[in-house]
């Protein structure tokens, strides 16, 4: 078991995502978490002296928090910025709303395959191998180390049908400190392999229920871990089956997680399979599936009246920019979701995407909207009028409404850092309690760090010194992002979406735990 936790003081710079369209920026302050790793209080501190550039020093932060919080007996500290100004900042931790932990081994290897042709190949062969416990420890301890070094604090992942292994997936969650939706994937029709398939929708929802049972056993409150109920997606399985997960889901008020829409071929067999439905999100939503507690990943080729149902429903969406066997099809339009009301949160589709990191998600969440932004068709000036010398008096008009409609496709980046944290909360309901750095919320966060190596390669007056070839060779060479000194907090933030990366994230908290830490 864990040891208790102790109060603890974290100083330094809070950087968060409040709202999809604002960055909150904490400098110089301090934030309390008490022994259950909640958040009590934050406060700033005095203004810094003129003529200083360092924090308060001890003295004057033990006075202070003295002056708030009374003796400093029994308190921790944590201090970032110190020697350091400007450099590291704290961050919610990450949430990914969609990942595969059985896939794990094969991150990077889909080649041209479609997305049918992909599951048979490399997909359901691995996930077959994980009915040994000796394998499937292996795997998915990877797999939670890997995700935690990233600052993933929170994920929803997908098993496979194996009961034990699925249970040893939770176990390790719970041992390593992360927290997580743990799913046992249902397939039951014979579009699977026989050797990976549920011997009838009965047993299915019978092997779904024991490892709800263990989850609840090493986690009854489920303050870490939680039992997610899985249909893998309507091509793998019967009618029989996704009623039966339907009414768990119905009767246990627990959360659902599967695909939709991932790819045109997959919607051409969901209406083969299903002829009487209206659409793919029907077919959920007749079994009892599409619900205020469903995340459904990919939705790349919704219809409008699917979007309008999963409105209704109060249905969530994770988007999985790097999922090579989504984007292979399409683009997934997350303006459009966002601008209909529905909540959307990132996944990294592990092994579908290439990266188990939500920063690579978030970036590469940007780098798709602004290519939907410049697929925007030009529209030609339809007014045949000119002035007097011969100009469409329209035509500066039309500029700037095109201007503004490719402008709205593109995510900011506080849009793509908010679905990568509170956004992702919110979709597996729970933002109440993570994505930021609110009083009352739950302590999972993590330390950002940039370099600083090319700040020091310069003068007082900004002039680069002369620098021997070797150390050309190693600037840079504690970690993949560079500042230069002018930088601002906001332009720091940007730097890391689009060019840091795990080593970057130097300690990663979860419930006020440390649970990862960068050496």
């Amino acid at each position: 078991m864990p040891l208790p936790l102790k109060r603890t003081i974290y100083t330094g710079t809070f950087i968060s995502t409040p709202t999809p369209t604002t960055l909150e920026i904490l400098e110089n302050h301090a934030i309390a978490v008490d022994e259950h790793g909640v958040i009590i209080d934050r406060i700033a501190f005095p203004p810094k002296r003129e003529d200083s550039v360092l924090s308060p020093s001890r003295d004057e932060v033990v006075g202070w928090v003295e002056r708030n919080w009374g003796t400093e007996d029994g308190w921790e500290w944590v201090r970032v910025g110190e020697g350091r100004e400007g450099r590291g900042w704290w961050f919610p931790g990450f949430v990914d709303t969609h990942i595969h932990a059985s896939q794990y081994p094969n991150v990077g290897i889909f080649g041209k395959s479609t997305l049918l042709d992909w599951l048979n190949t490399y997909t359901f062969p691995l996930e077959s191998s994980l009915s040994s416990l000796t394998i499937a420890r292996r795997v998915y301890s990877s797999c939670v180390a890997r995700t935690l070094s990233h600052g993933t604090t929170t994920a929803s992942y997908f098993a496979t049908k194996h009961v034990a292994s699925t249970n040893l997936l939770a176990d390790i969650c719970m041992q390593k400190g992360q927290r997580a939706f743990i799913g046992r994937v249902c397939m039951d029709n014979d579009l699977n392999p026989d050797y990976l398939r549920d011997e009838s929708p009965e047993q299915a929802v019978e092997d779904t229920k024991a490892t709800i049972a263990h989850i609840d056993s090493v986690d009854p409150n489920h303050a870490l871990i939680t039992p997610i109920i899985t249909p893998r997606f309507v091509p793998s399985c019967s009618s029989p089956l996704l009623s039966g997960l339907g009414a768990l889901a119905k009767e246990s008020y627990l959360p659902i997680q599967t695909h939709l829409s991932e790819n045109t071929s997959e919607i051409a067999l969901v209406r083969r399979q299903f002829p009487t439905h209206n659409s793919y999100s029907h077919v959920y939503d007749t079994h009892g599936l599409l619900t205020p507690k469903t995340v459904l990943a990919h939705c790349v080729h919704l219809s409008p009246e699917e979007r309008i149902l999963l409105k209704e429903r109060r249905s969530k969406i994770s988007h999985c920019p790097v999922s090579n066997t989504s984007i292979s099809s399409g683009l997934c339009p997350v303006r459009v979701l966002l601008d209909d009301g529905i909540d959307v949160g990132l996944g990294t589709d592990v092994s579908g995407g290439y990266s188990a990191s939500i920063l690579v998600a978030a970036r590469e969440a940007a780098m798709v909207s602004r290519t939907l932004a410049a697929l925007i068709a030009e529209e030609e000036p339809q007014s045949e009028e000119k002035d007097q010398q011969g100009v469409d008096p329209d035509k500066e008009l039309l500029a700037k409404h095109s201007t503004s409609a490719k402008d709205r496709k593109k995510l900011s980046v506080e849009e793509c850092l908010y679905l990568a944290t509170k956004g992702g909360a919110k979709c597996l309901g729970f933002e109440q309690r993570v994505g930021g750095f609110e009083v009352g919320m739950e302590w999972d966060a993590q330390l950002v760090e940039l370099d600083d190596a090319a700040e020091d390669g310069a003068d007082e007056d900004g002039e680069e010194e002369e620098e021997e070839e070797e150390g050309r060779a190693d600037a840079g060479a504690a970690g993949p992002v560079e500042l230069w000194g002018r930088e601002t907090w906001g332009e720091m933030v940007a730097k890391w979406l689009f060019c840091g990366d795990d080593r970057n994230t130097k300690k990663v908290f979860v419930r006020g735990r440390l649970v990862h830490e960068r050496r």
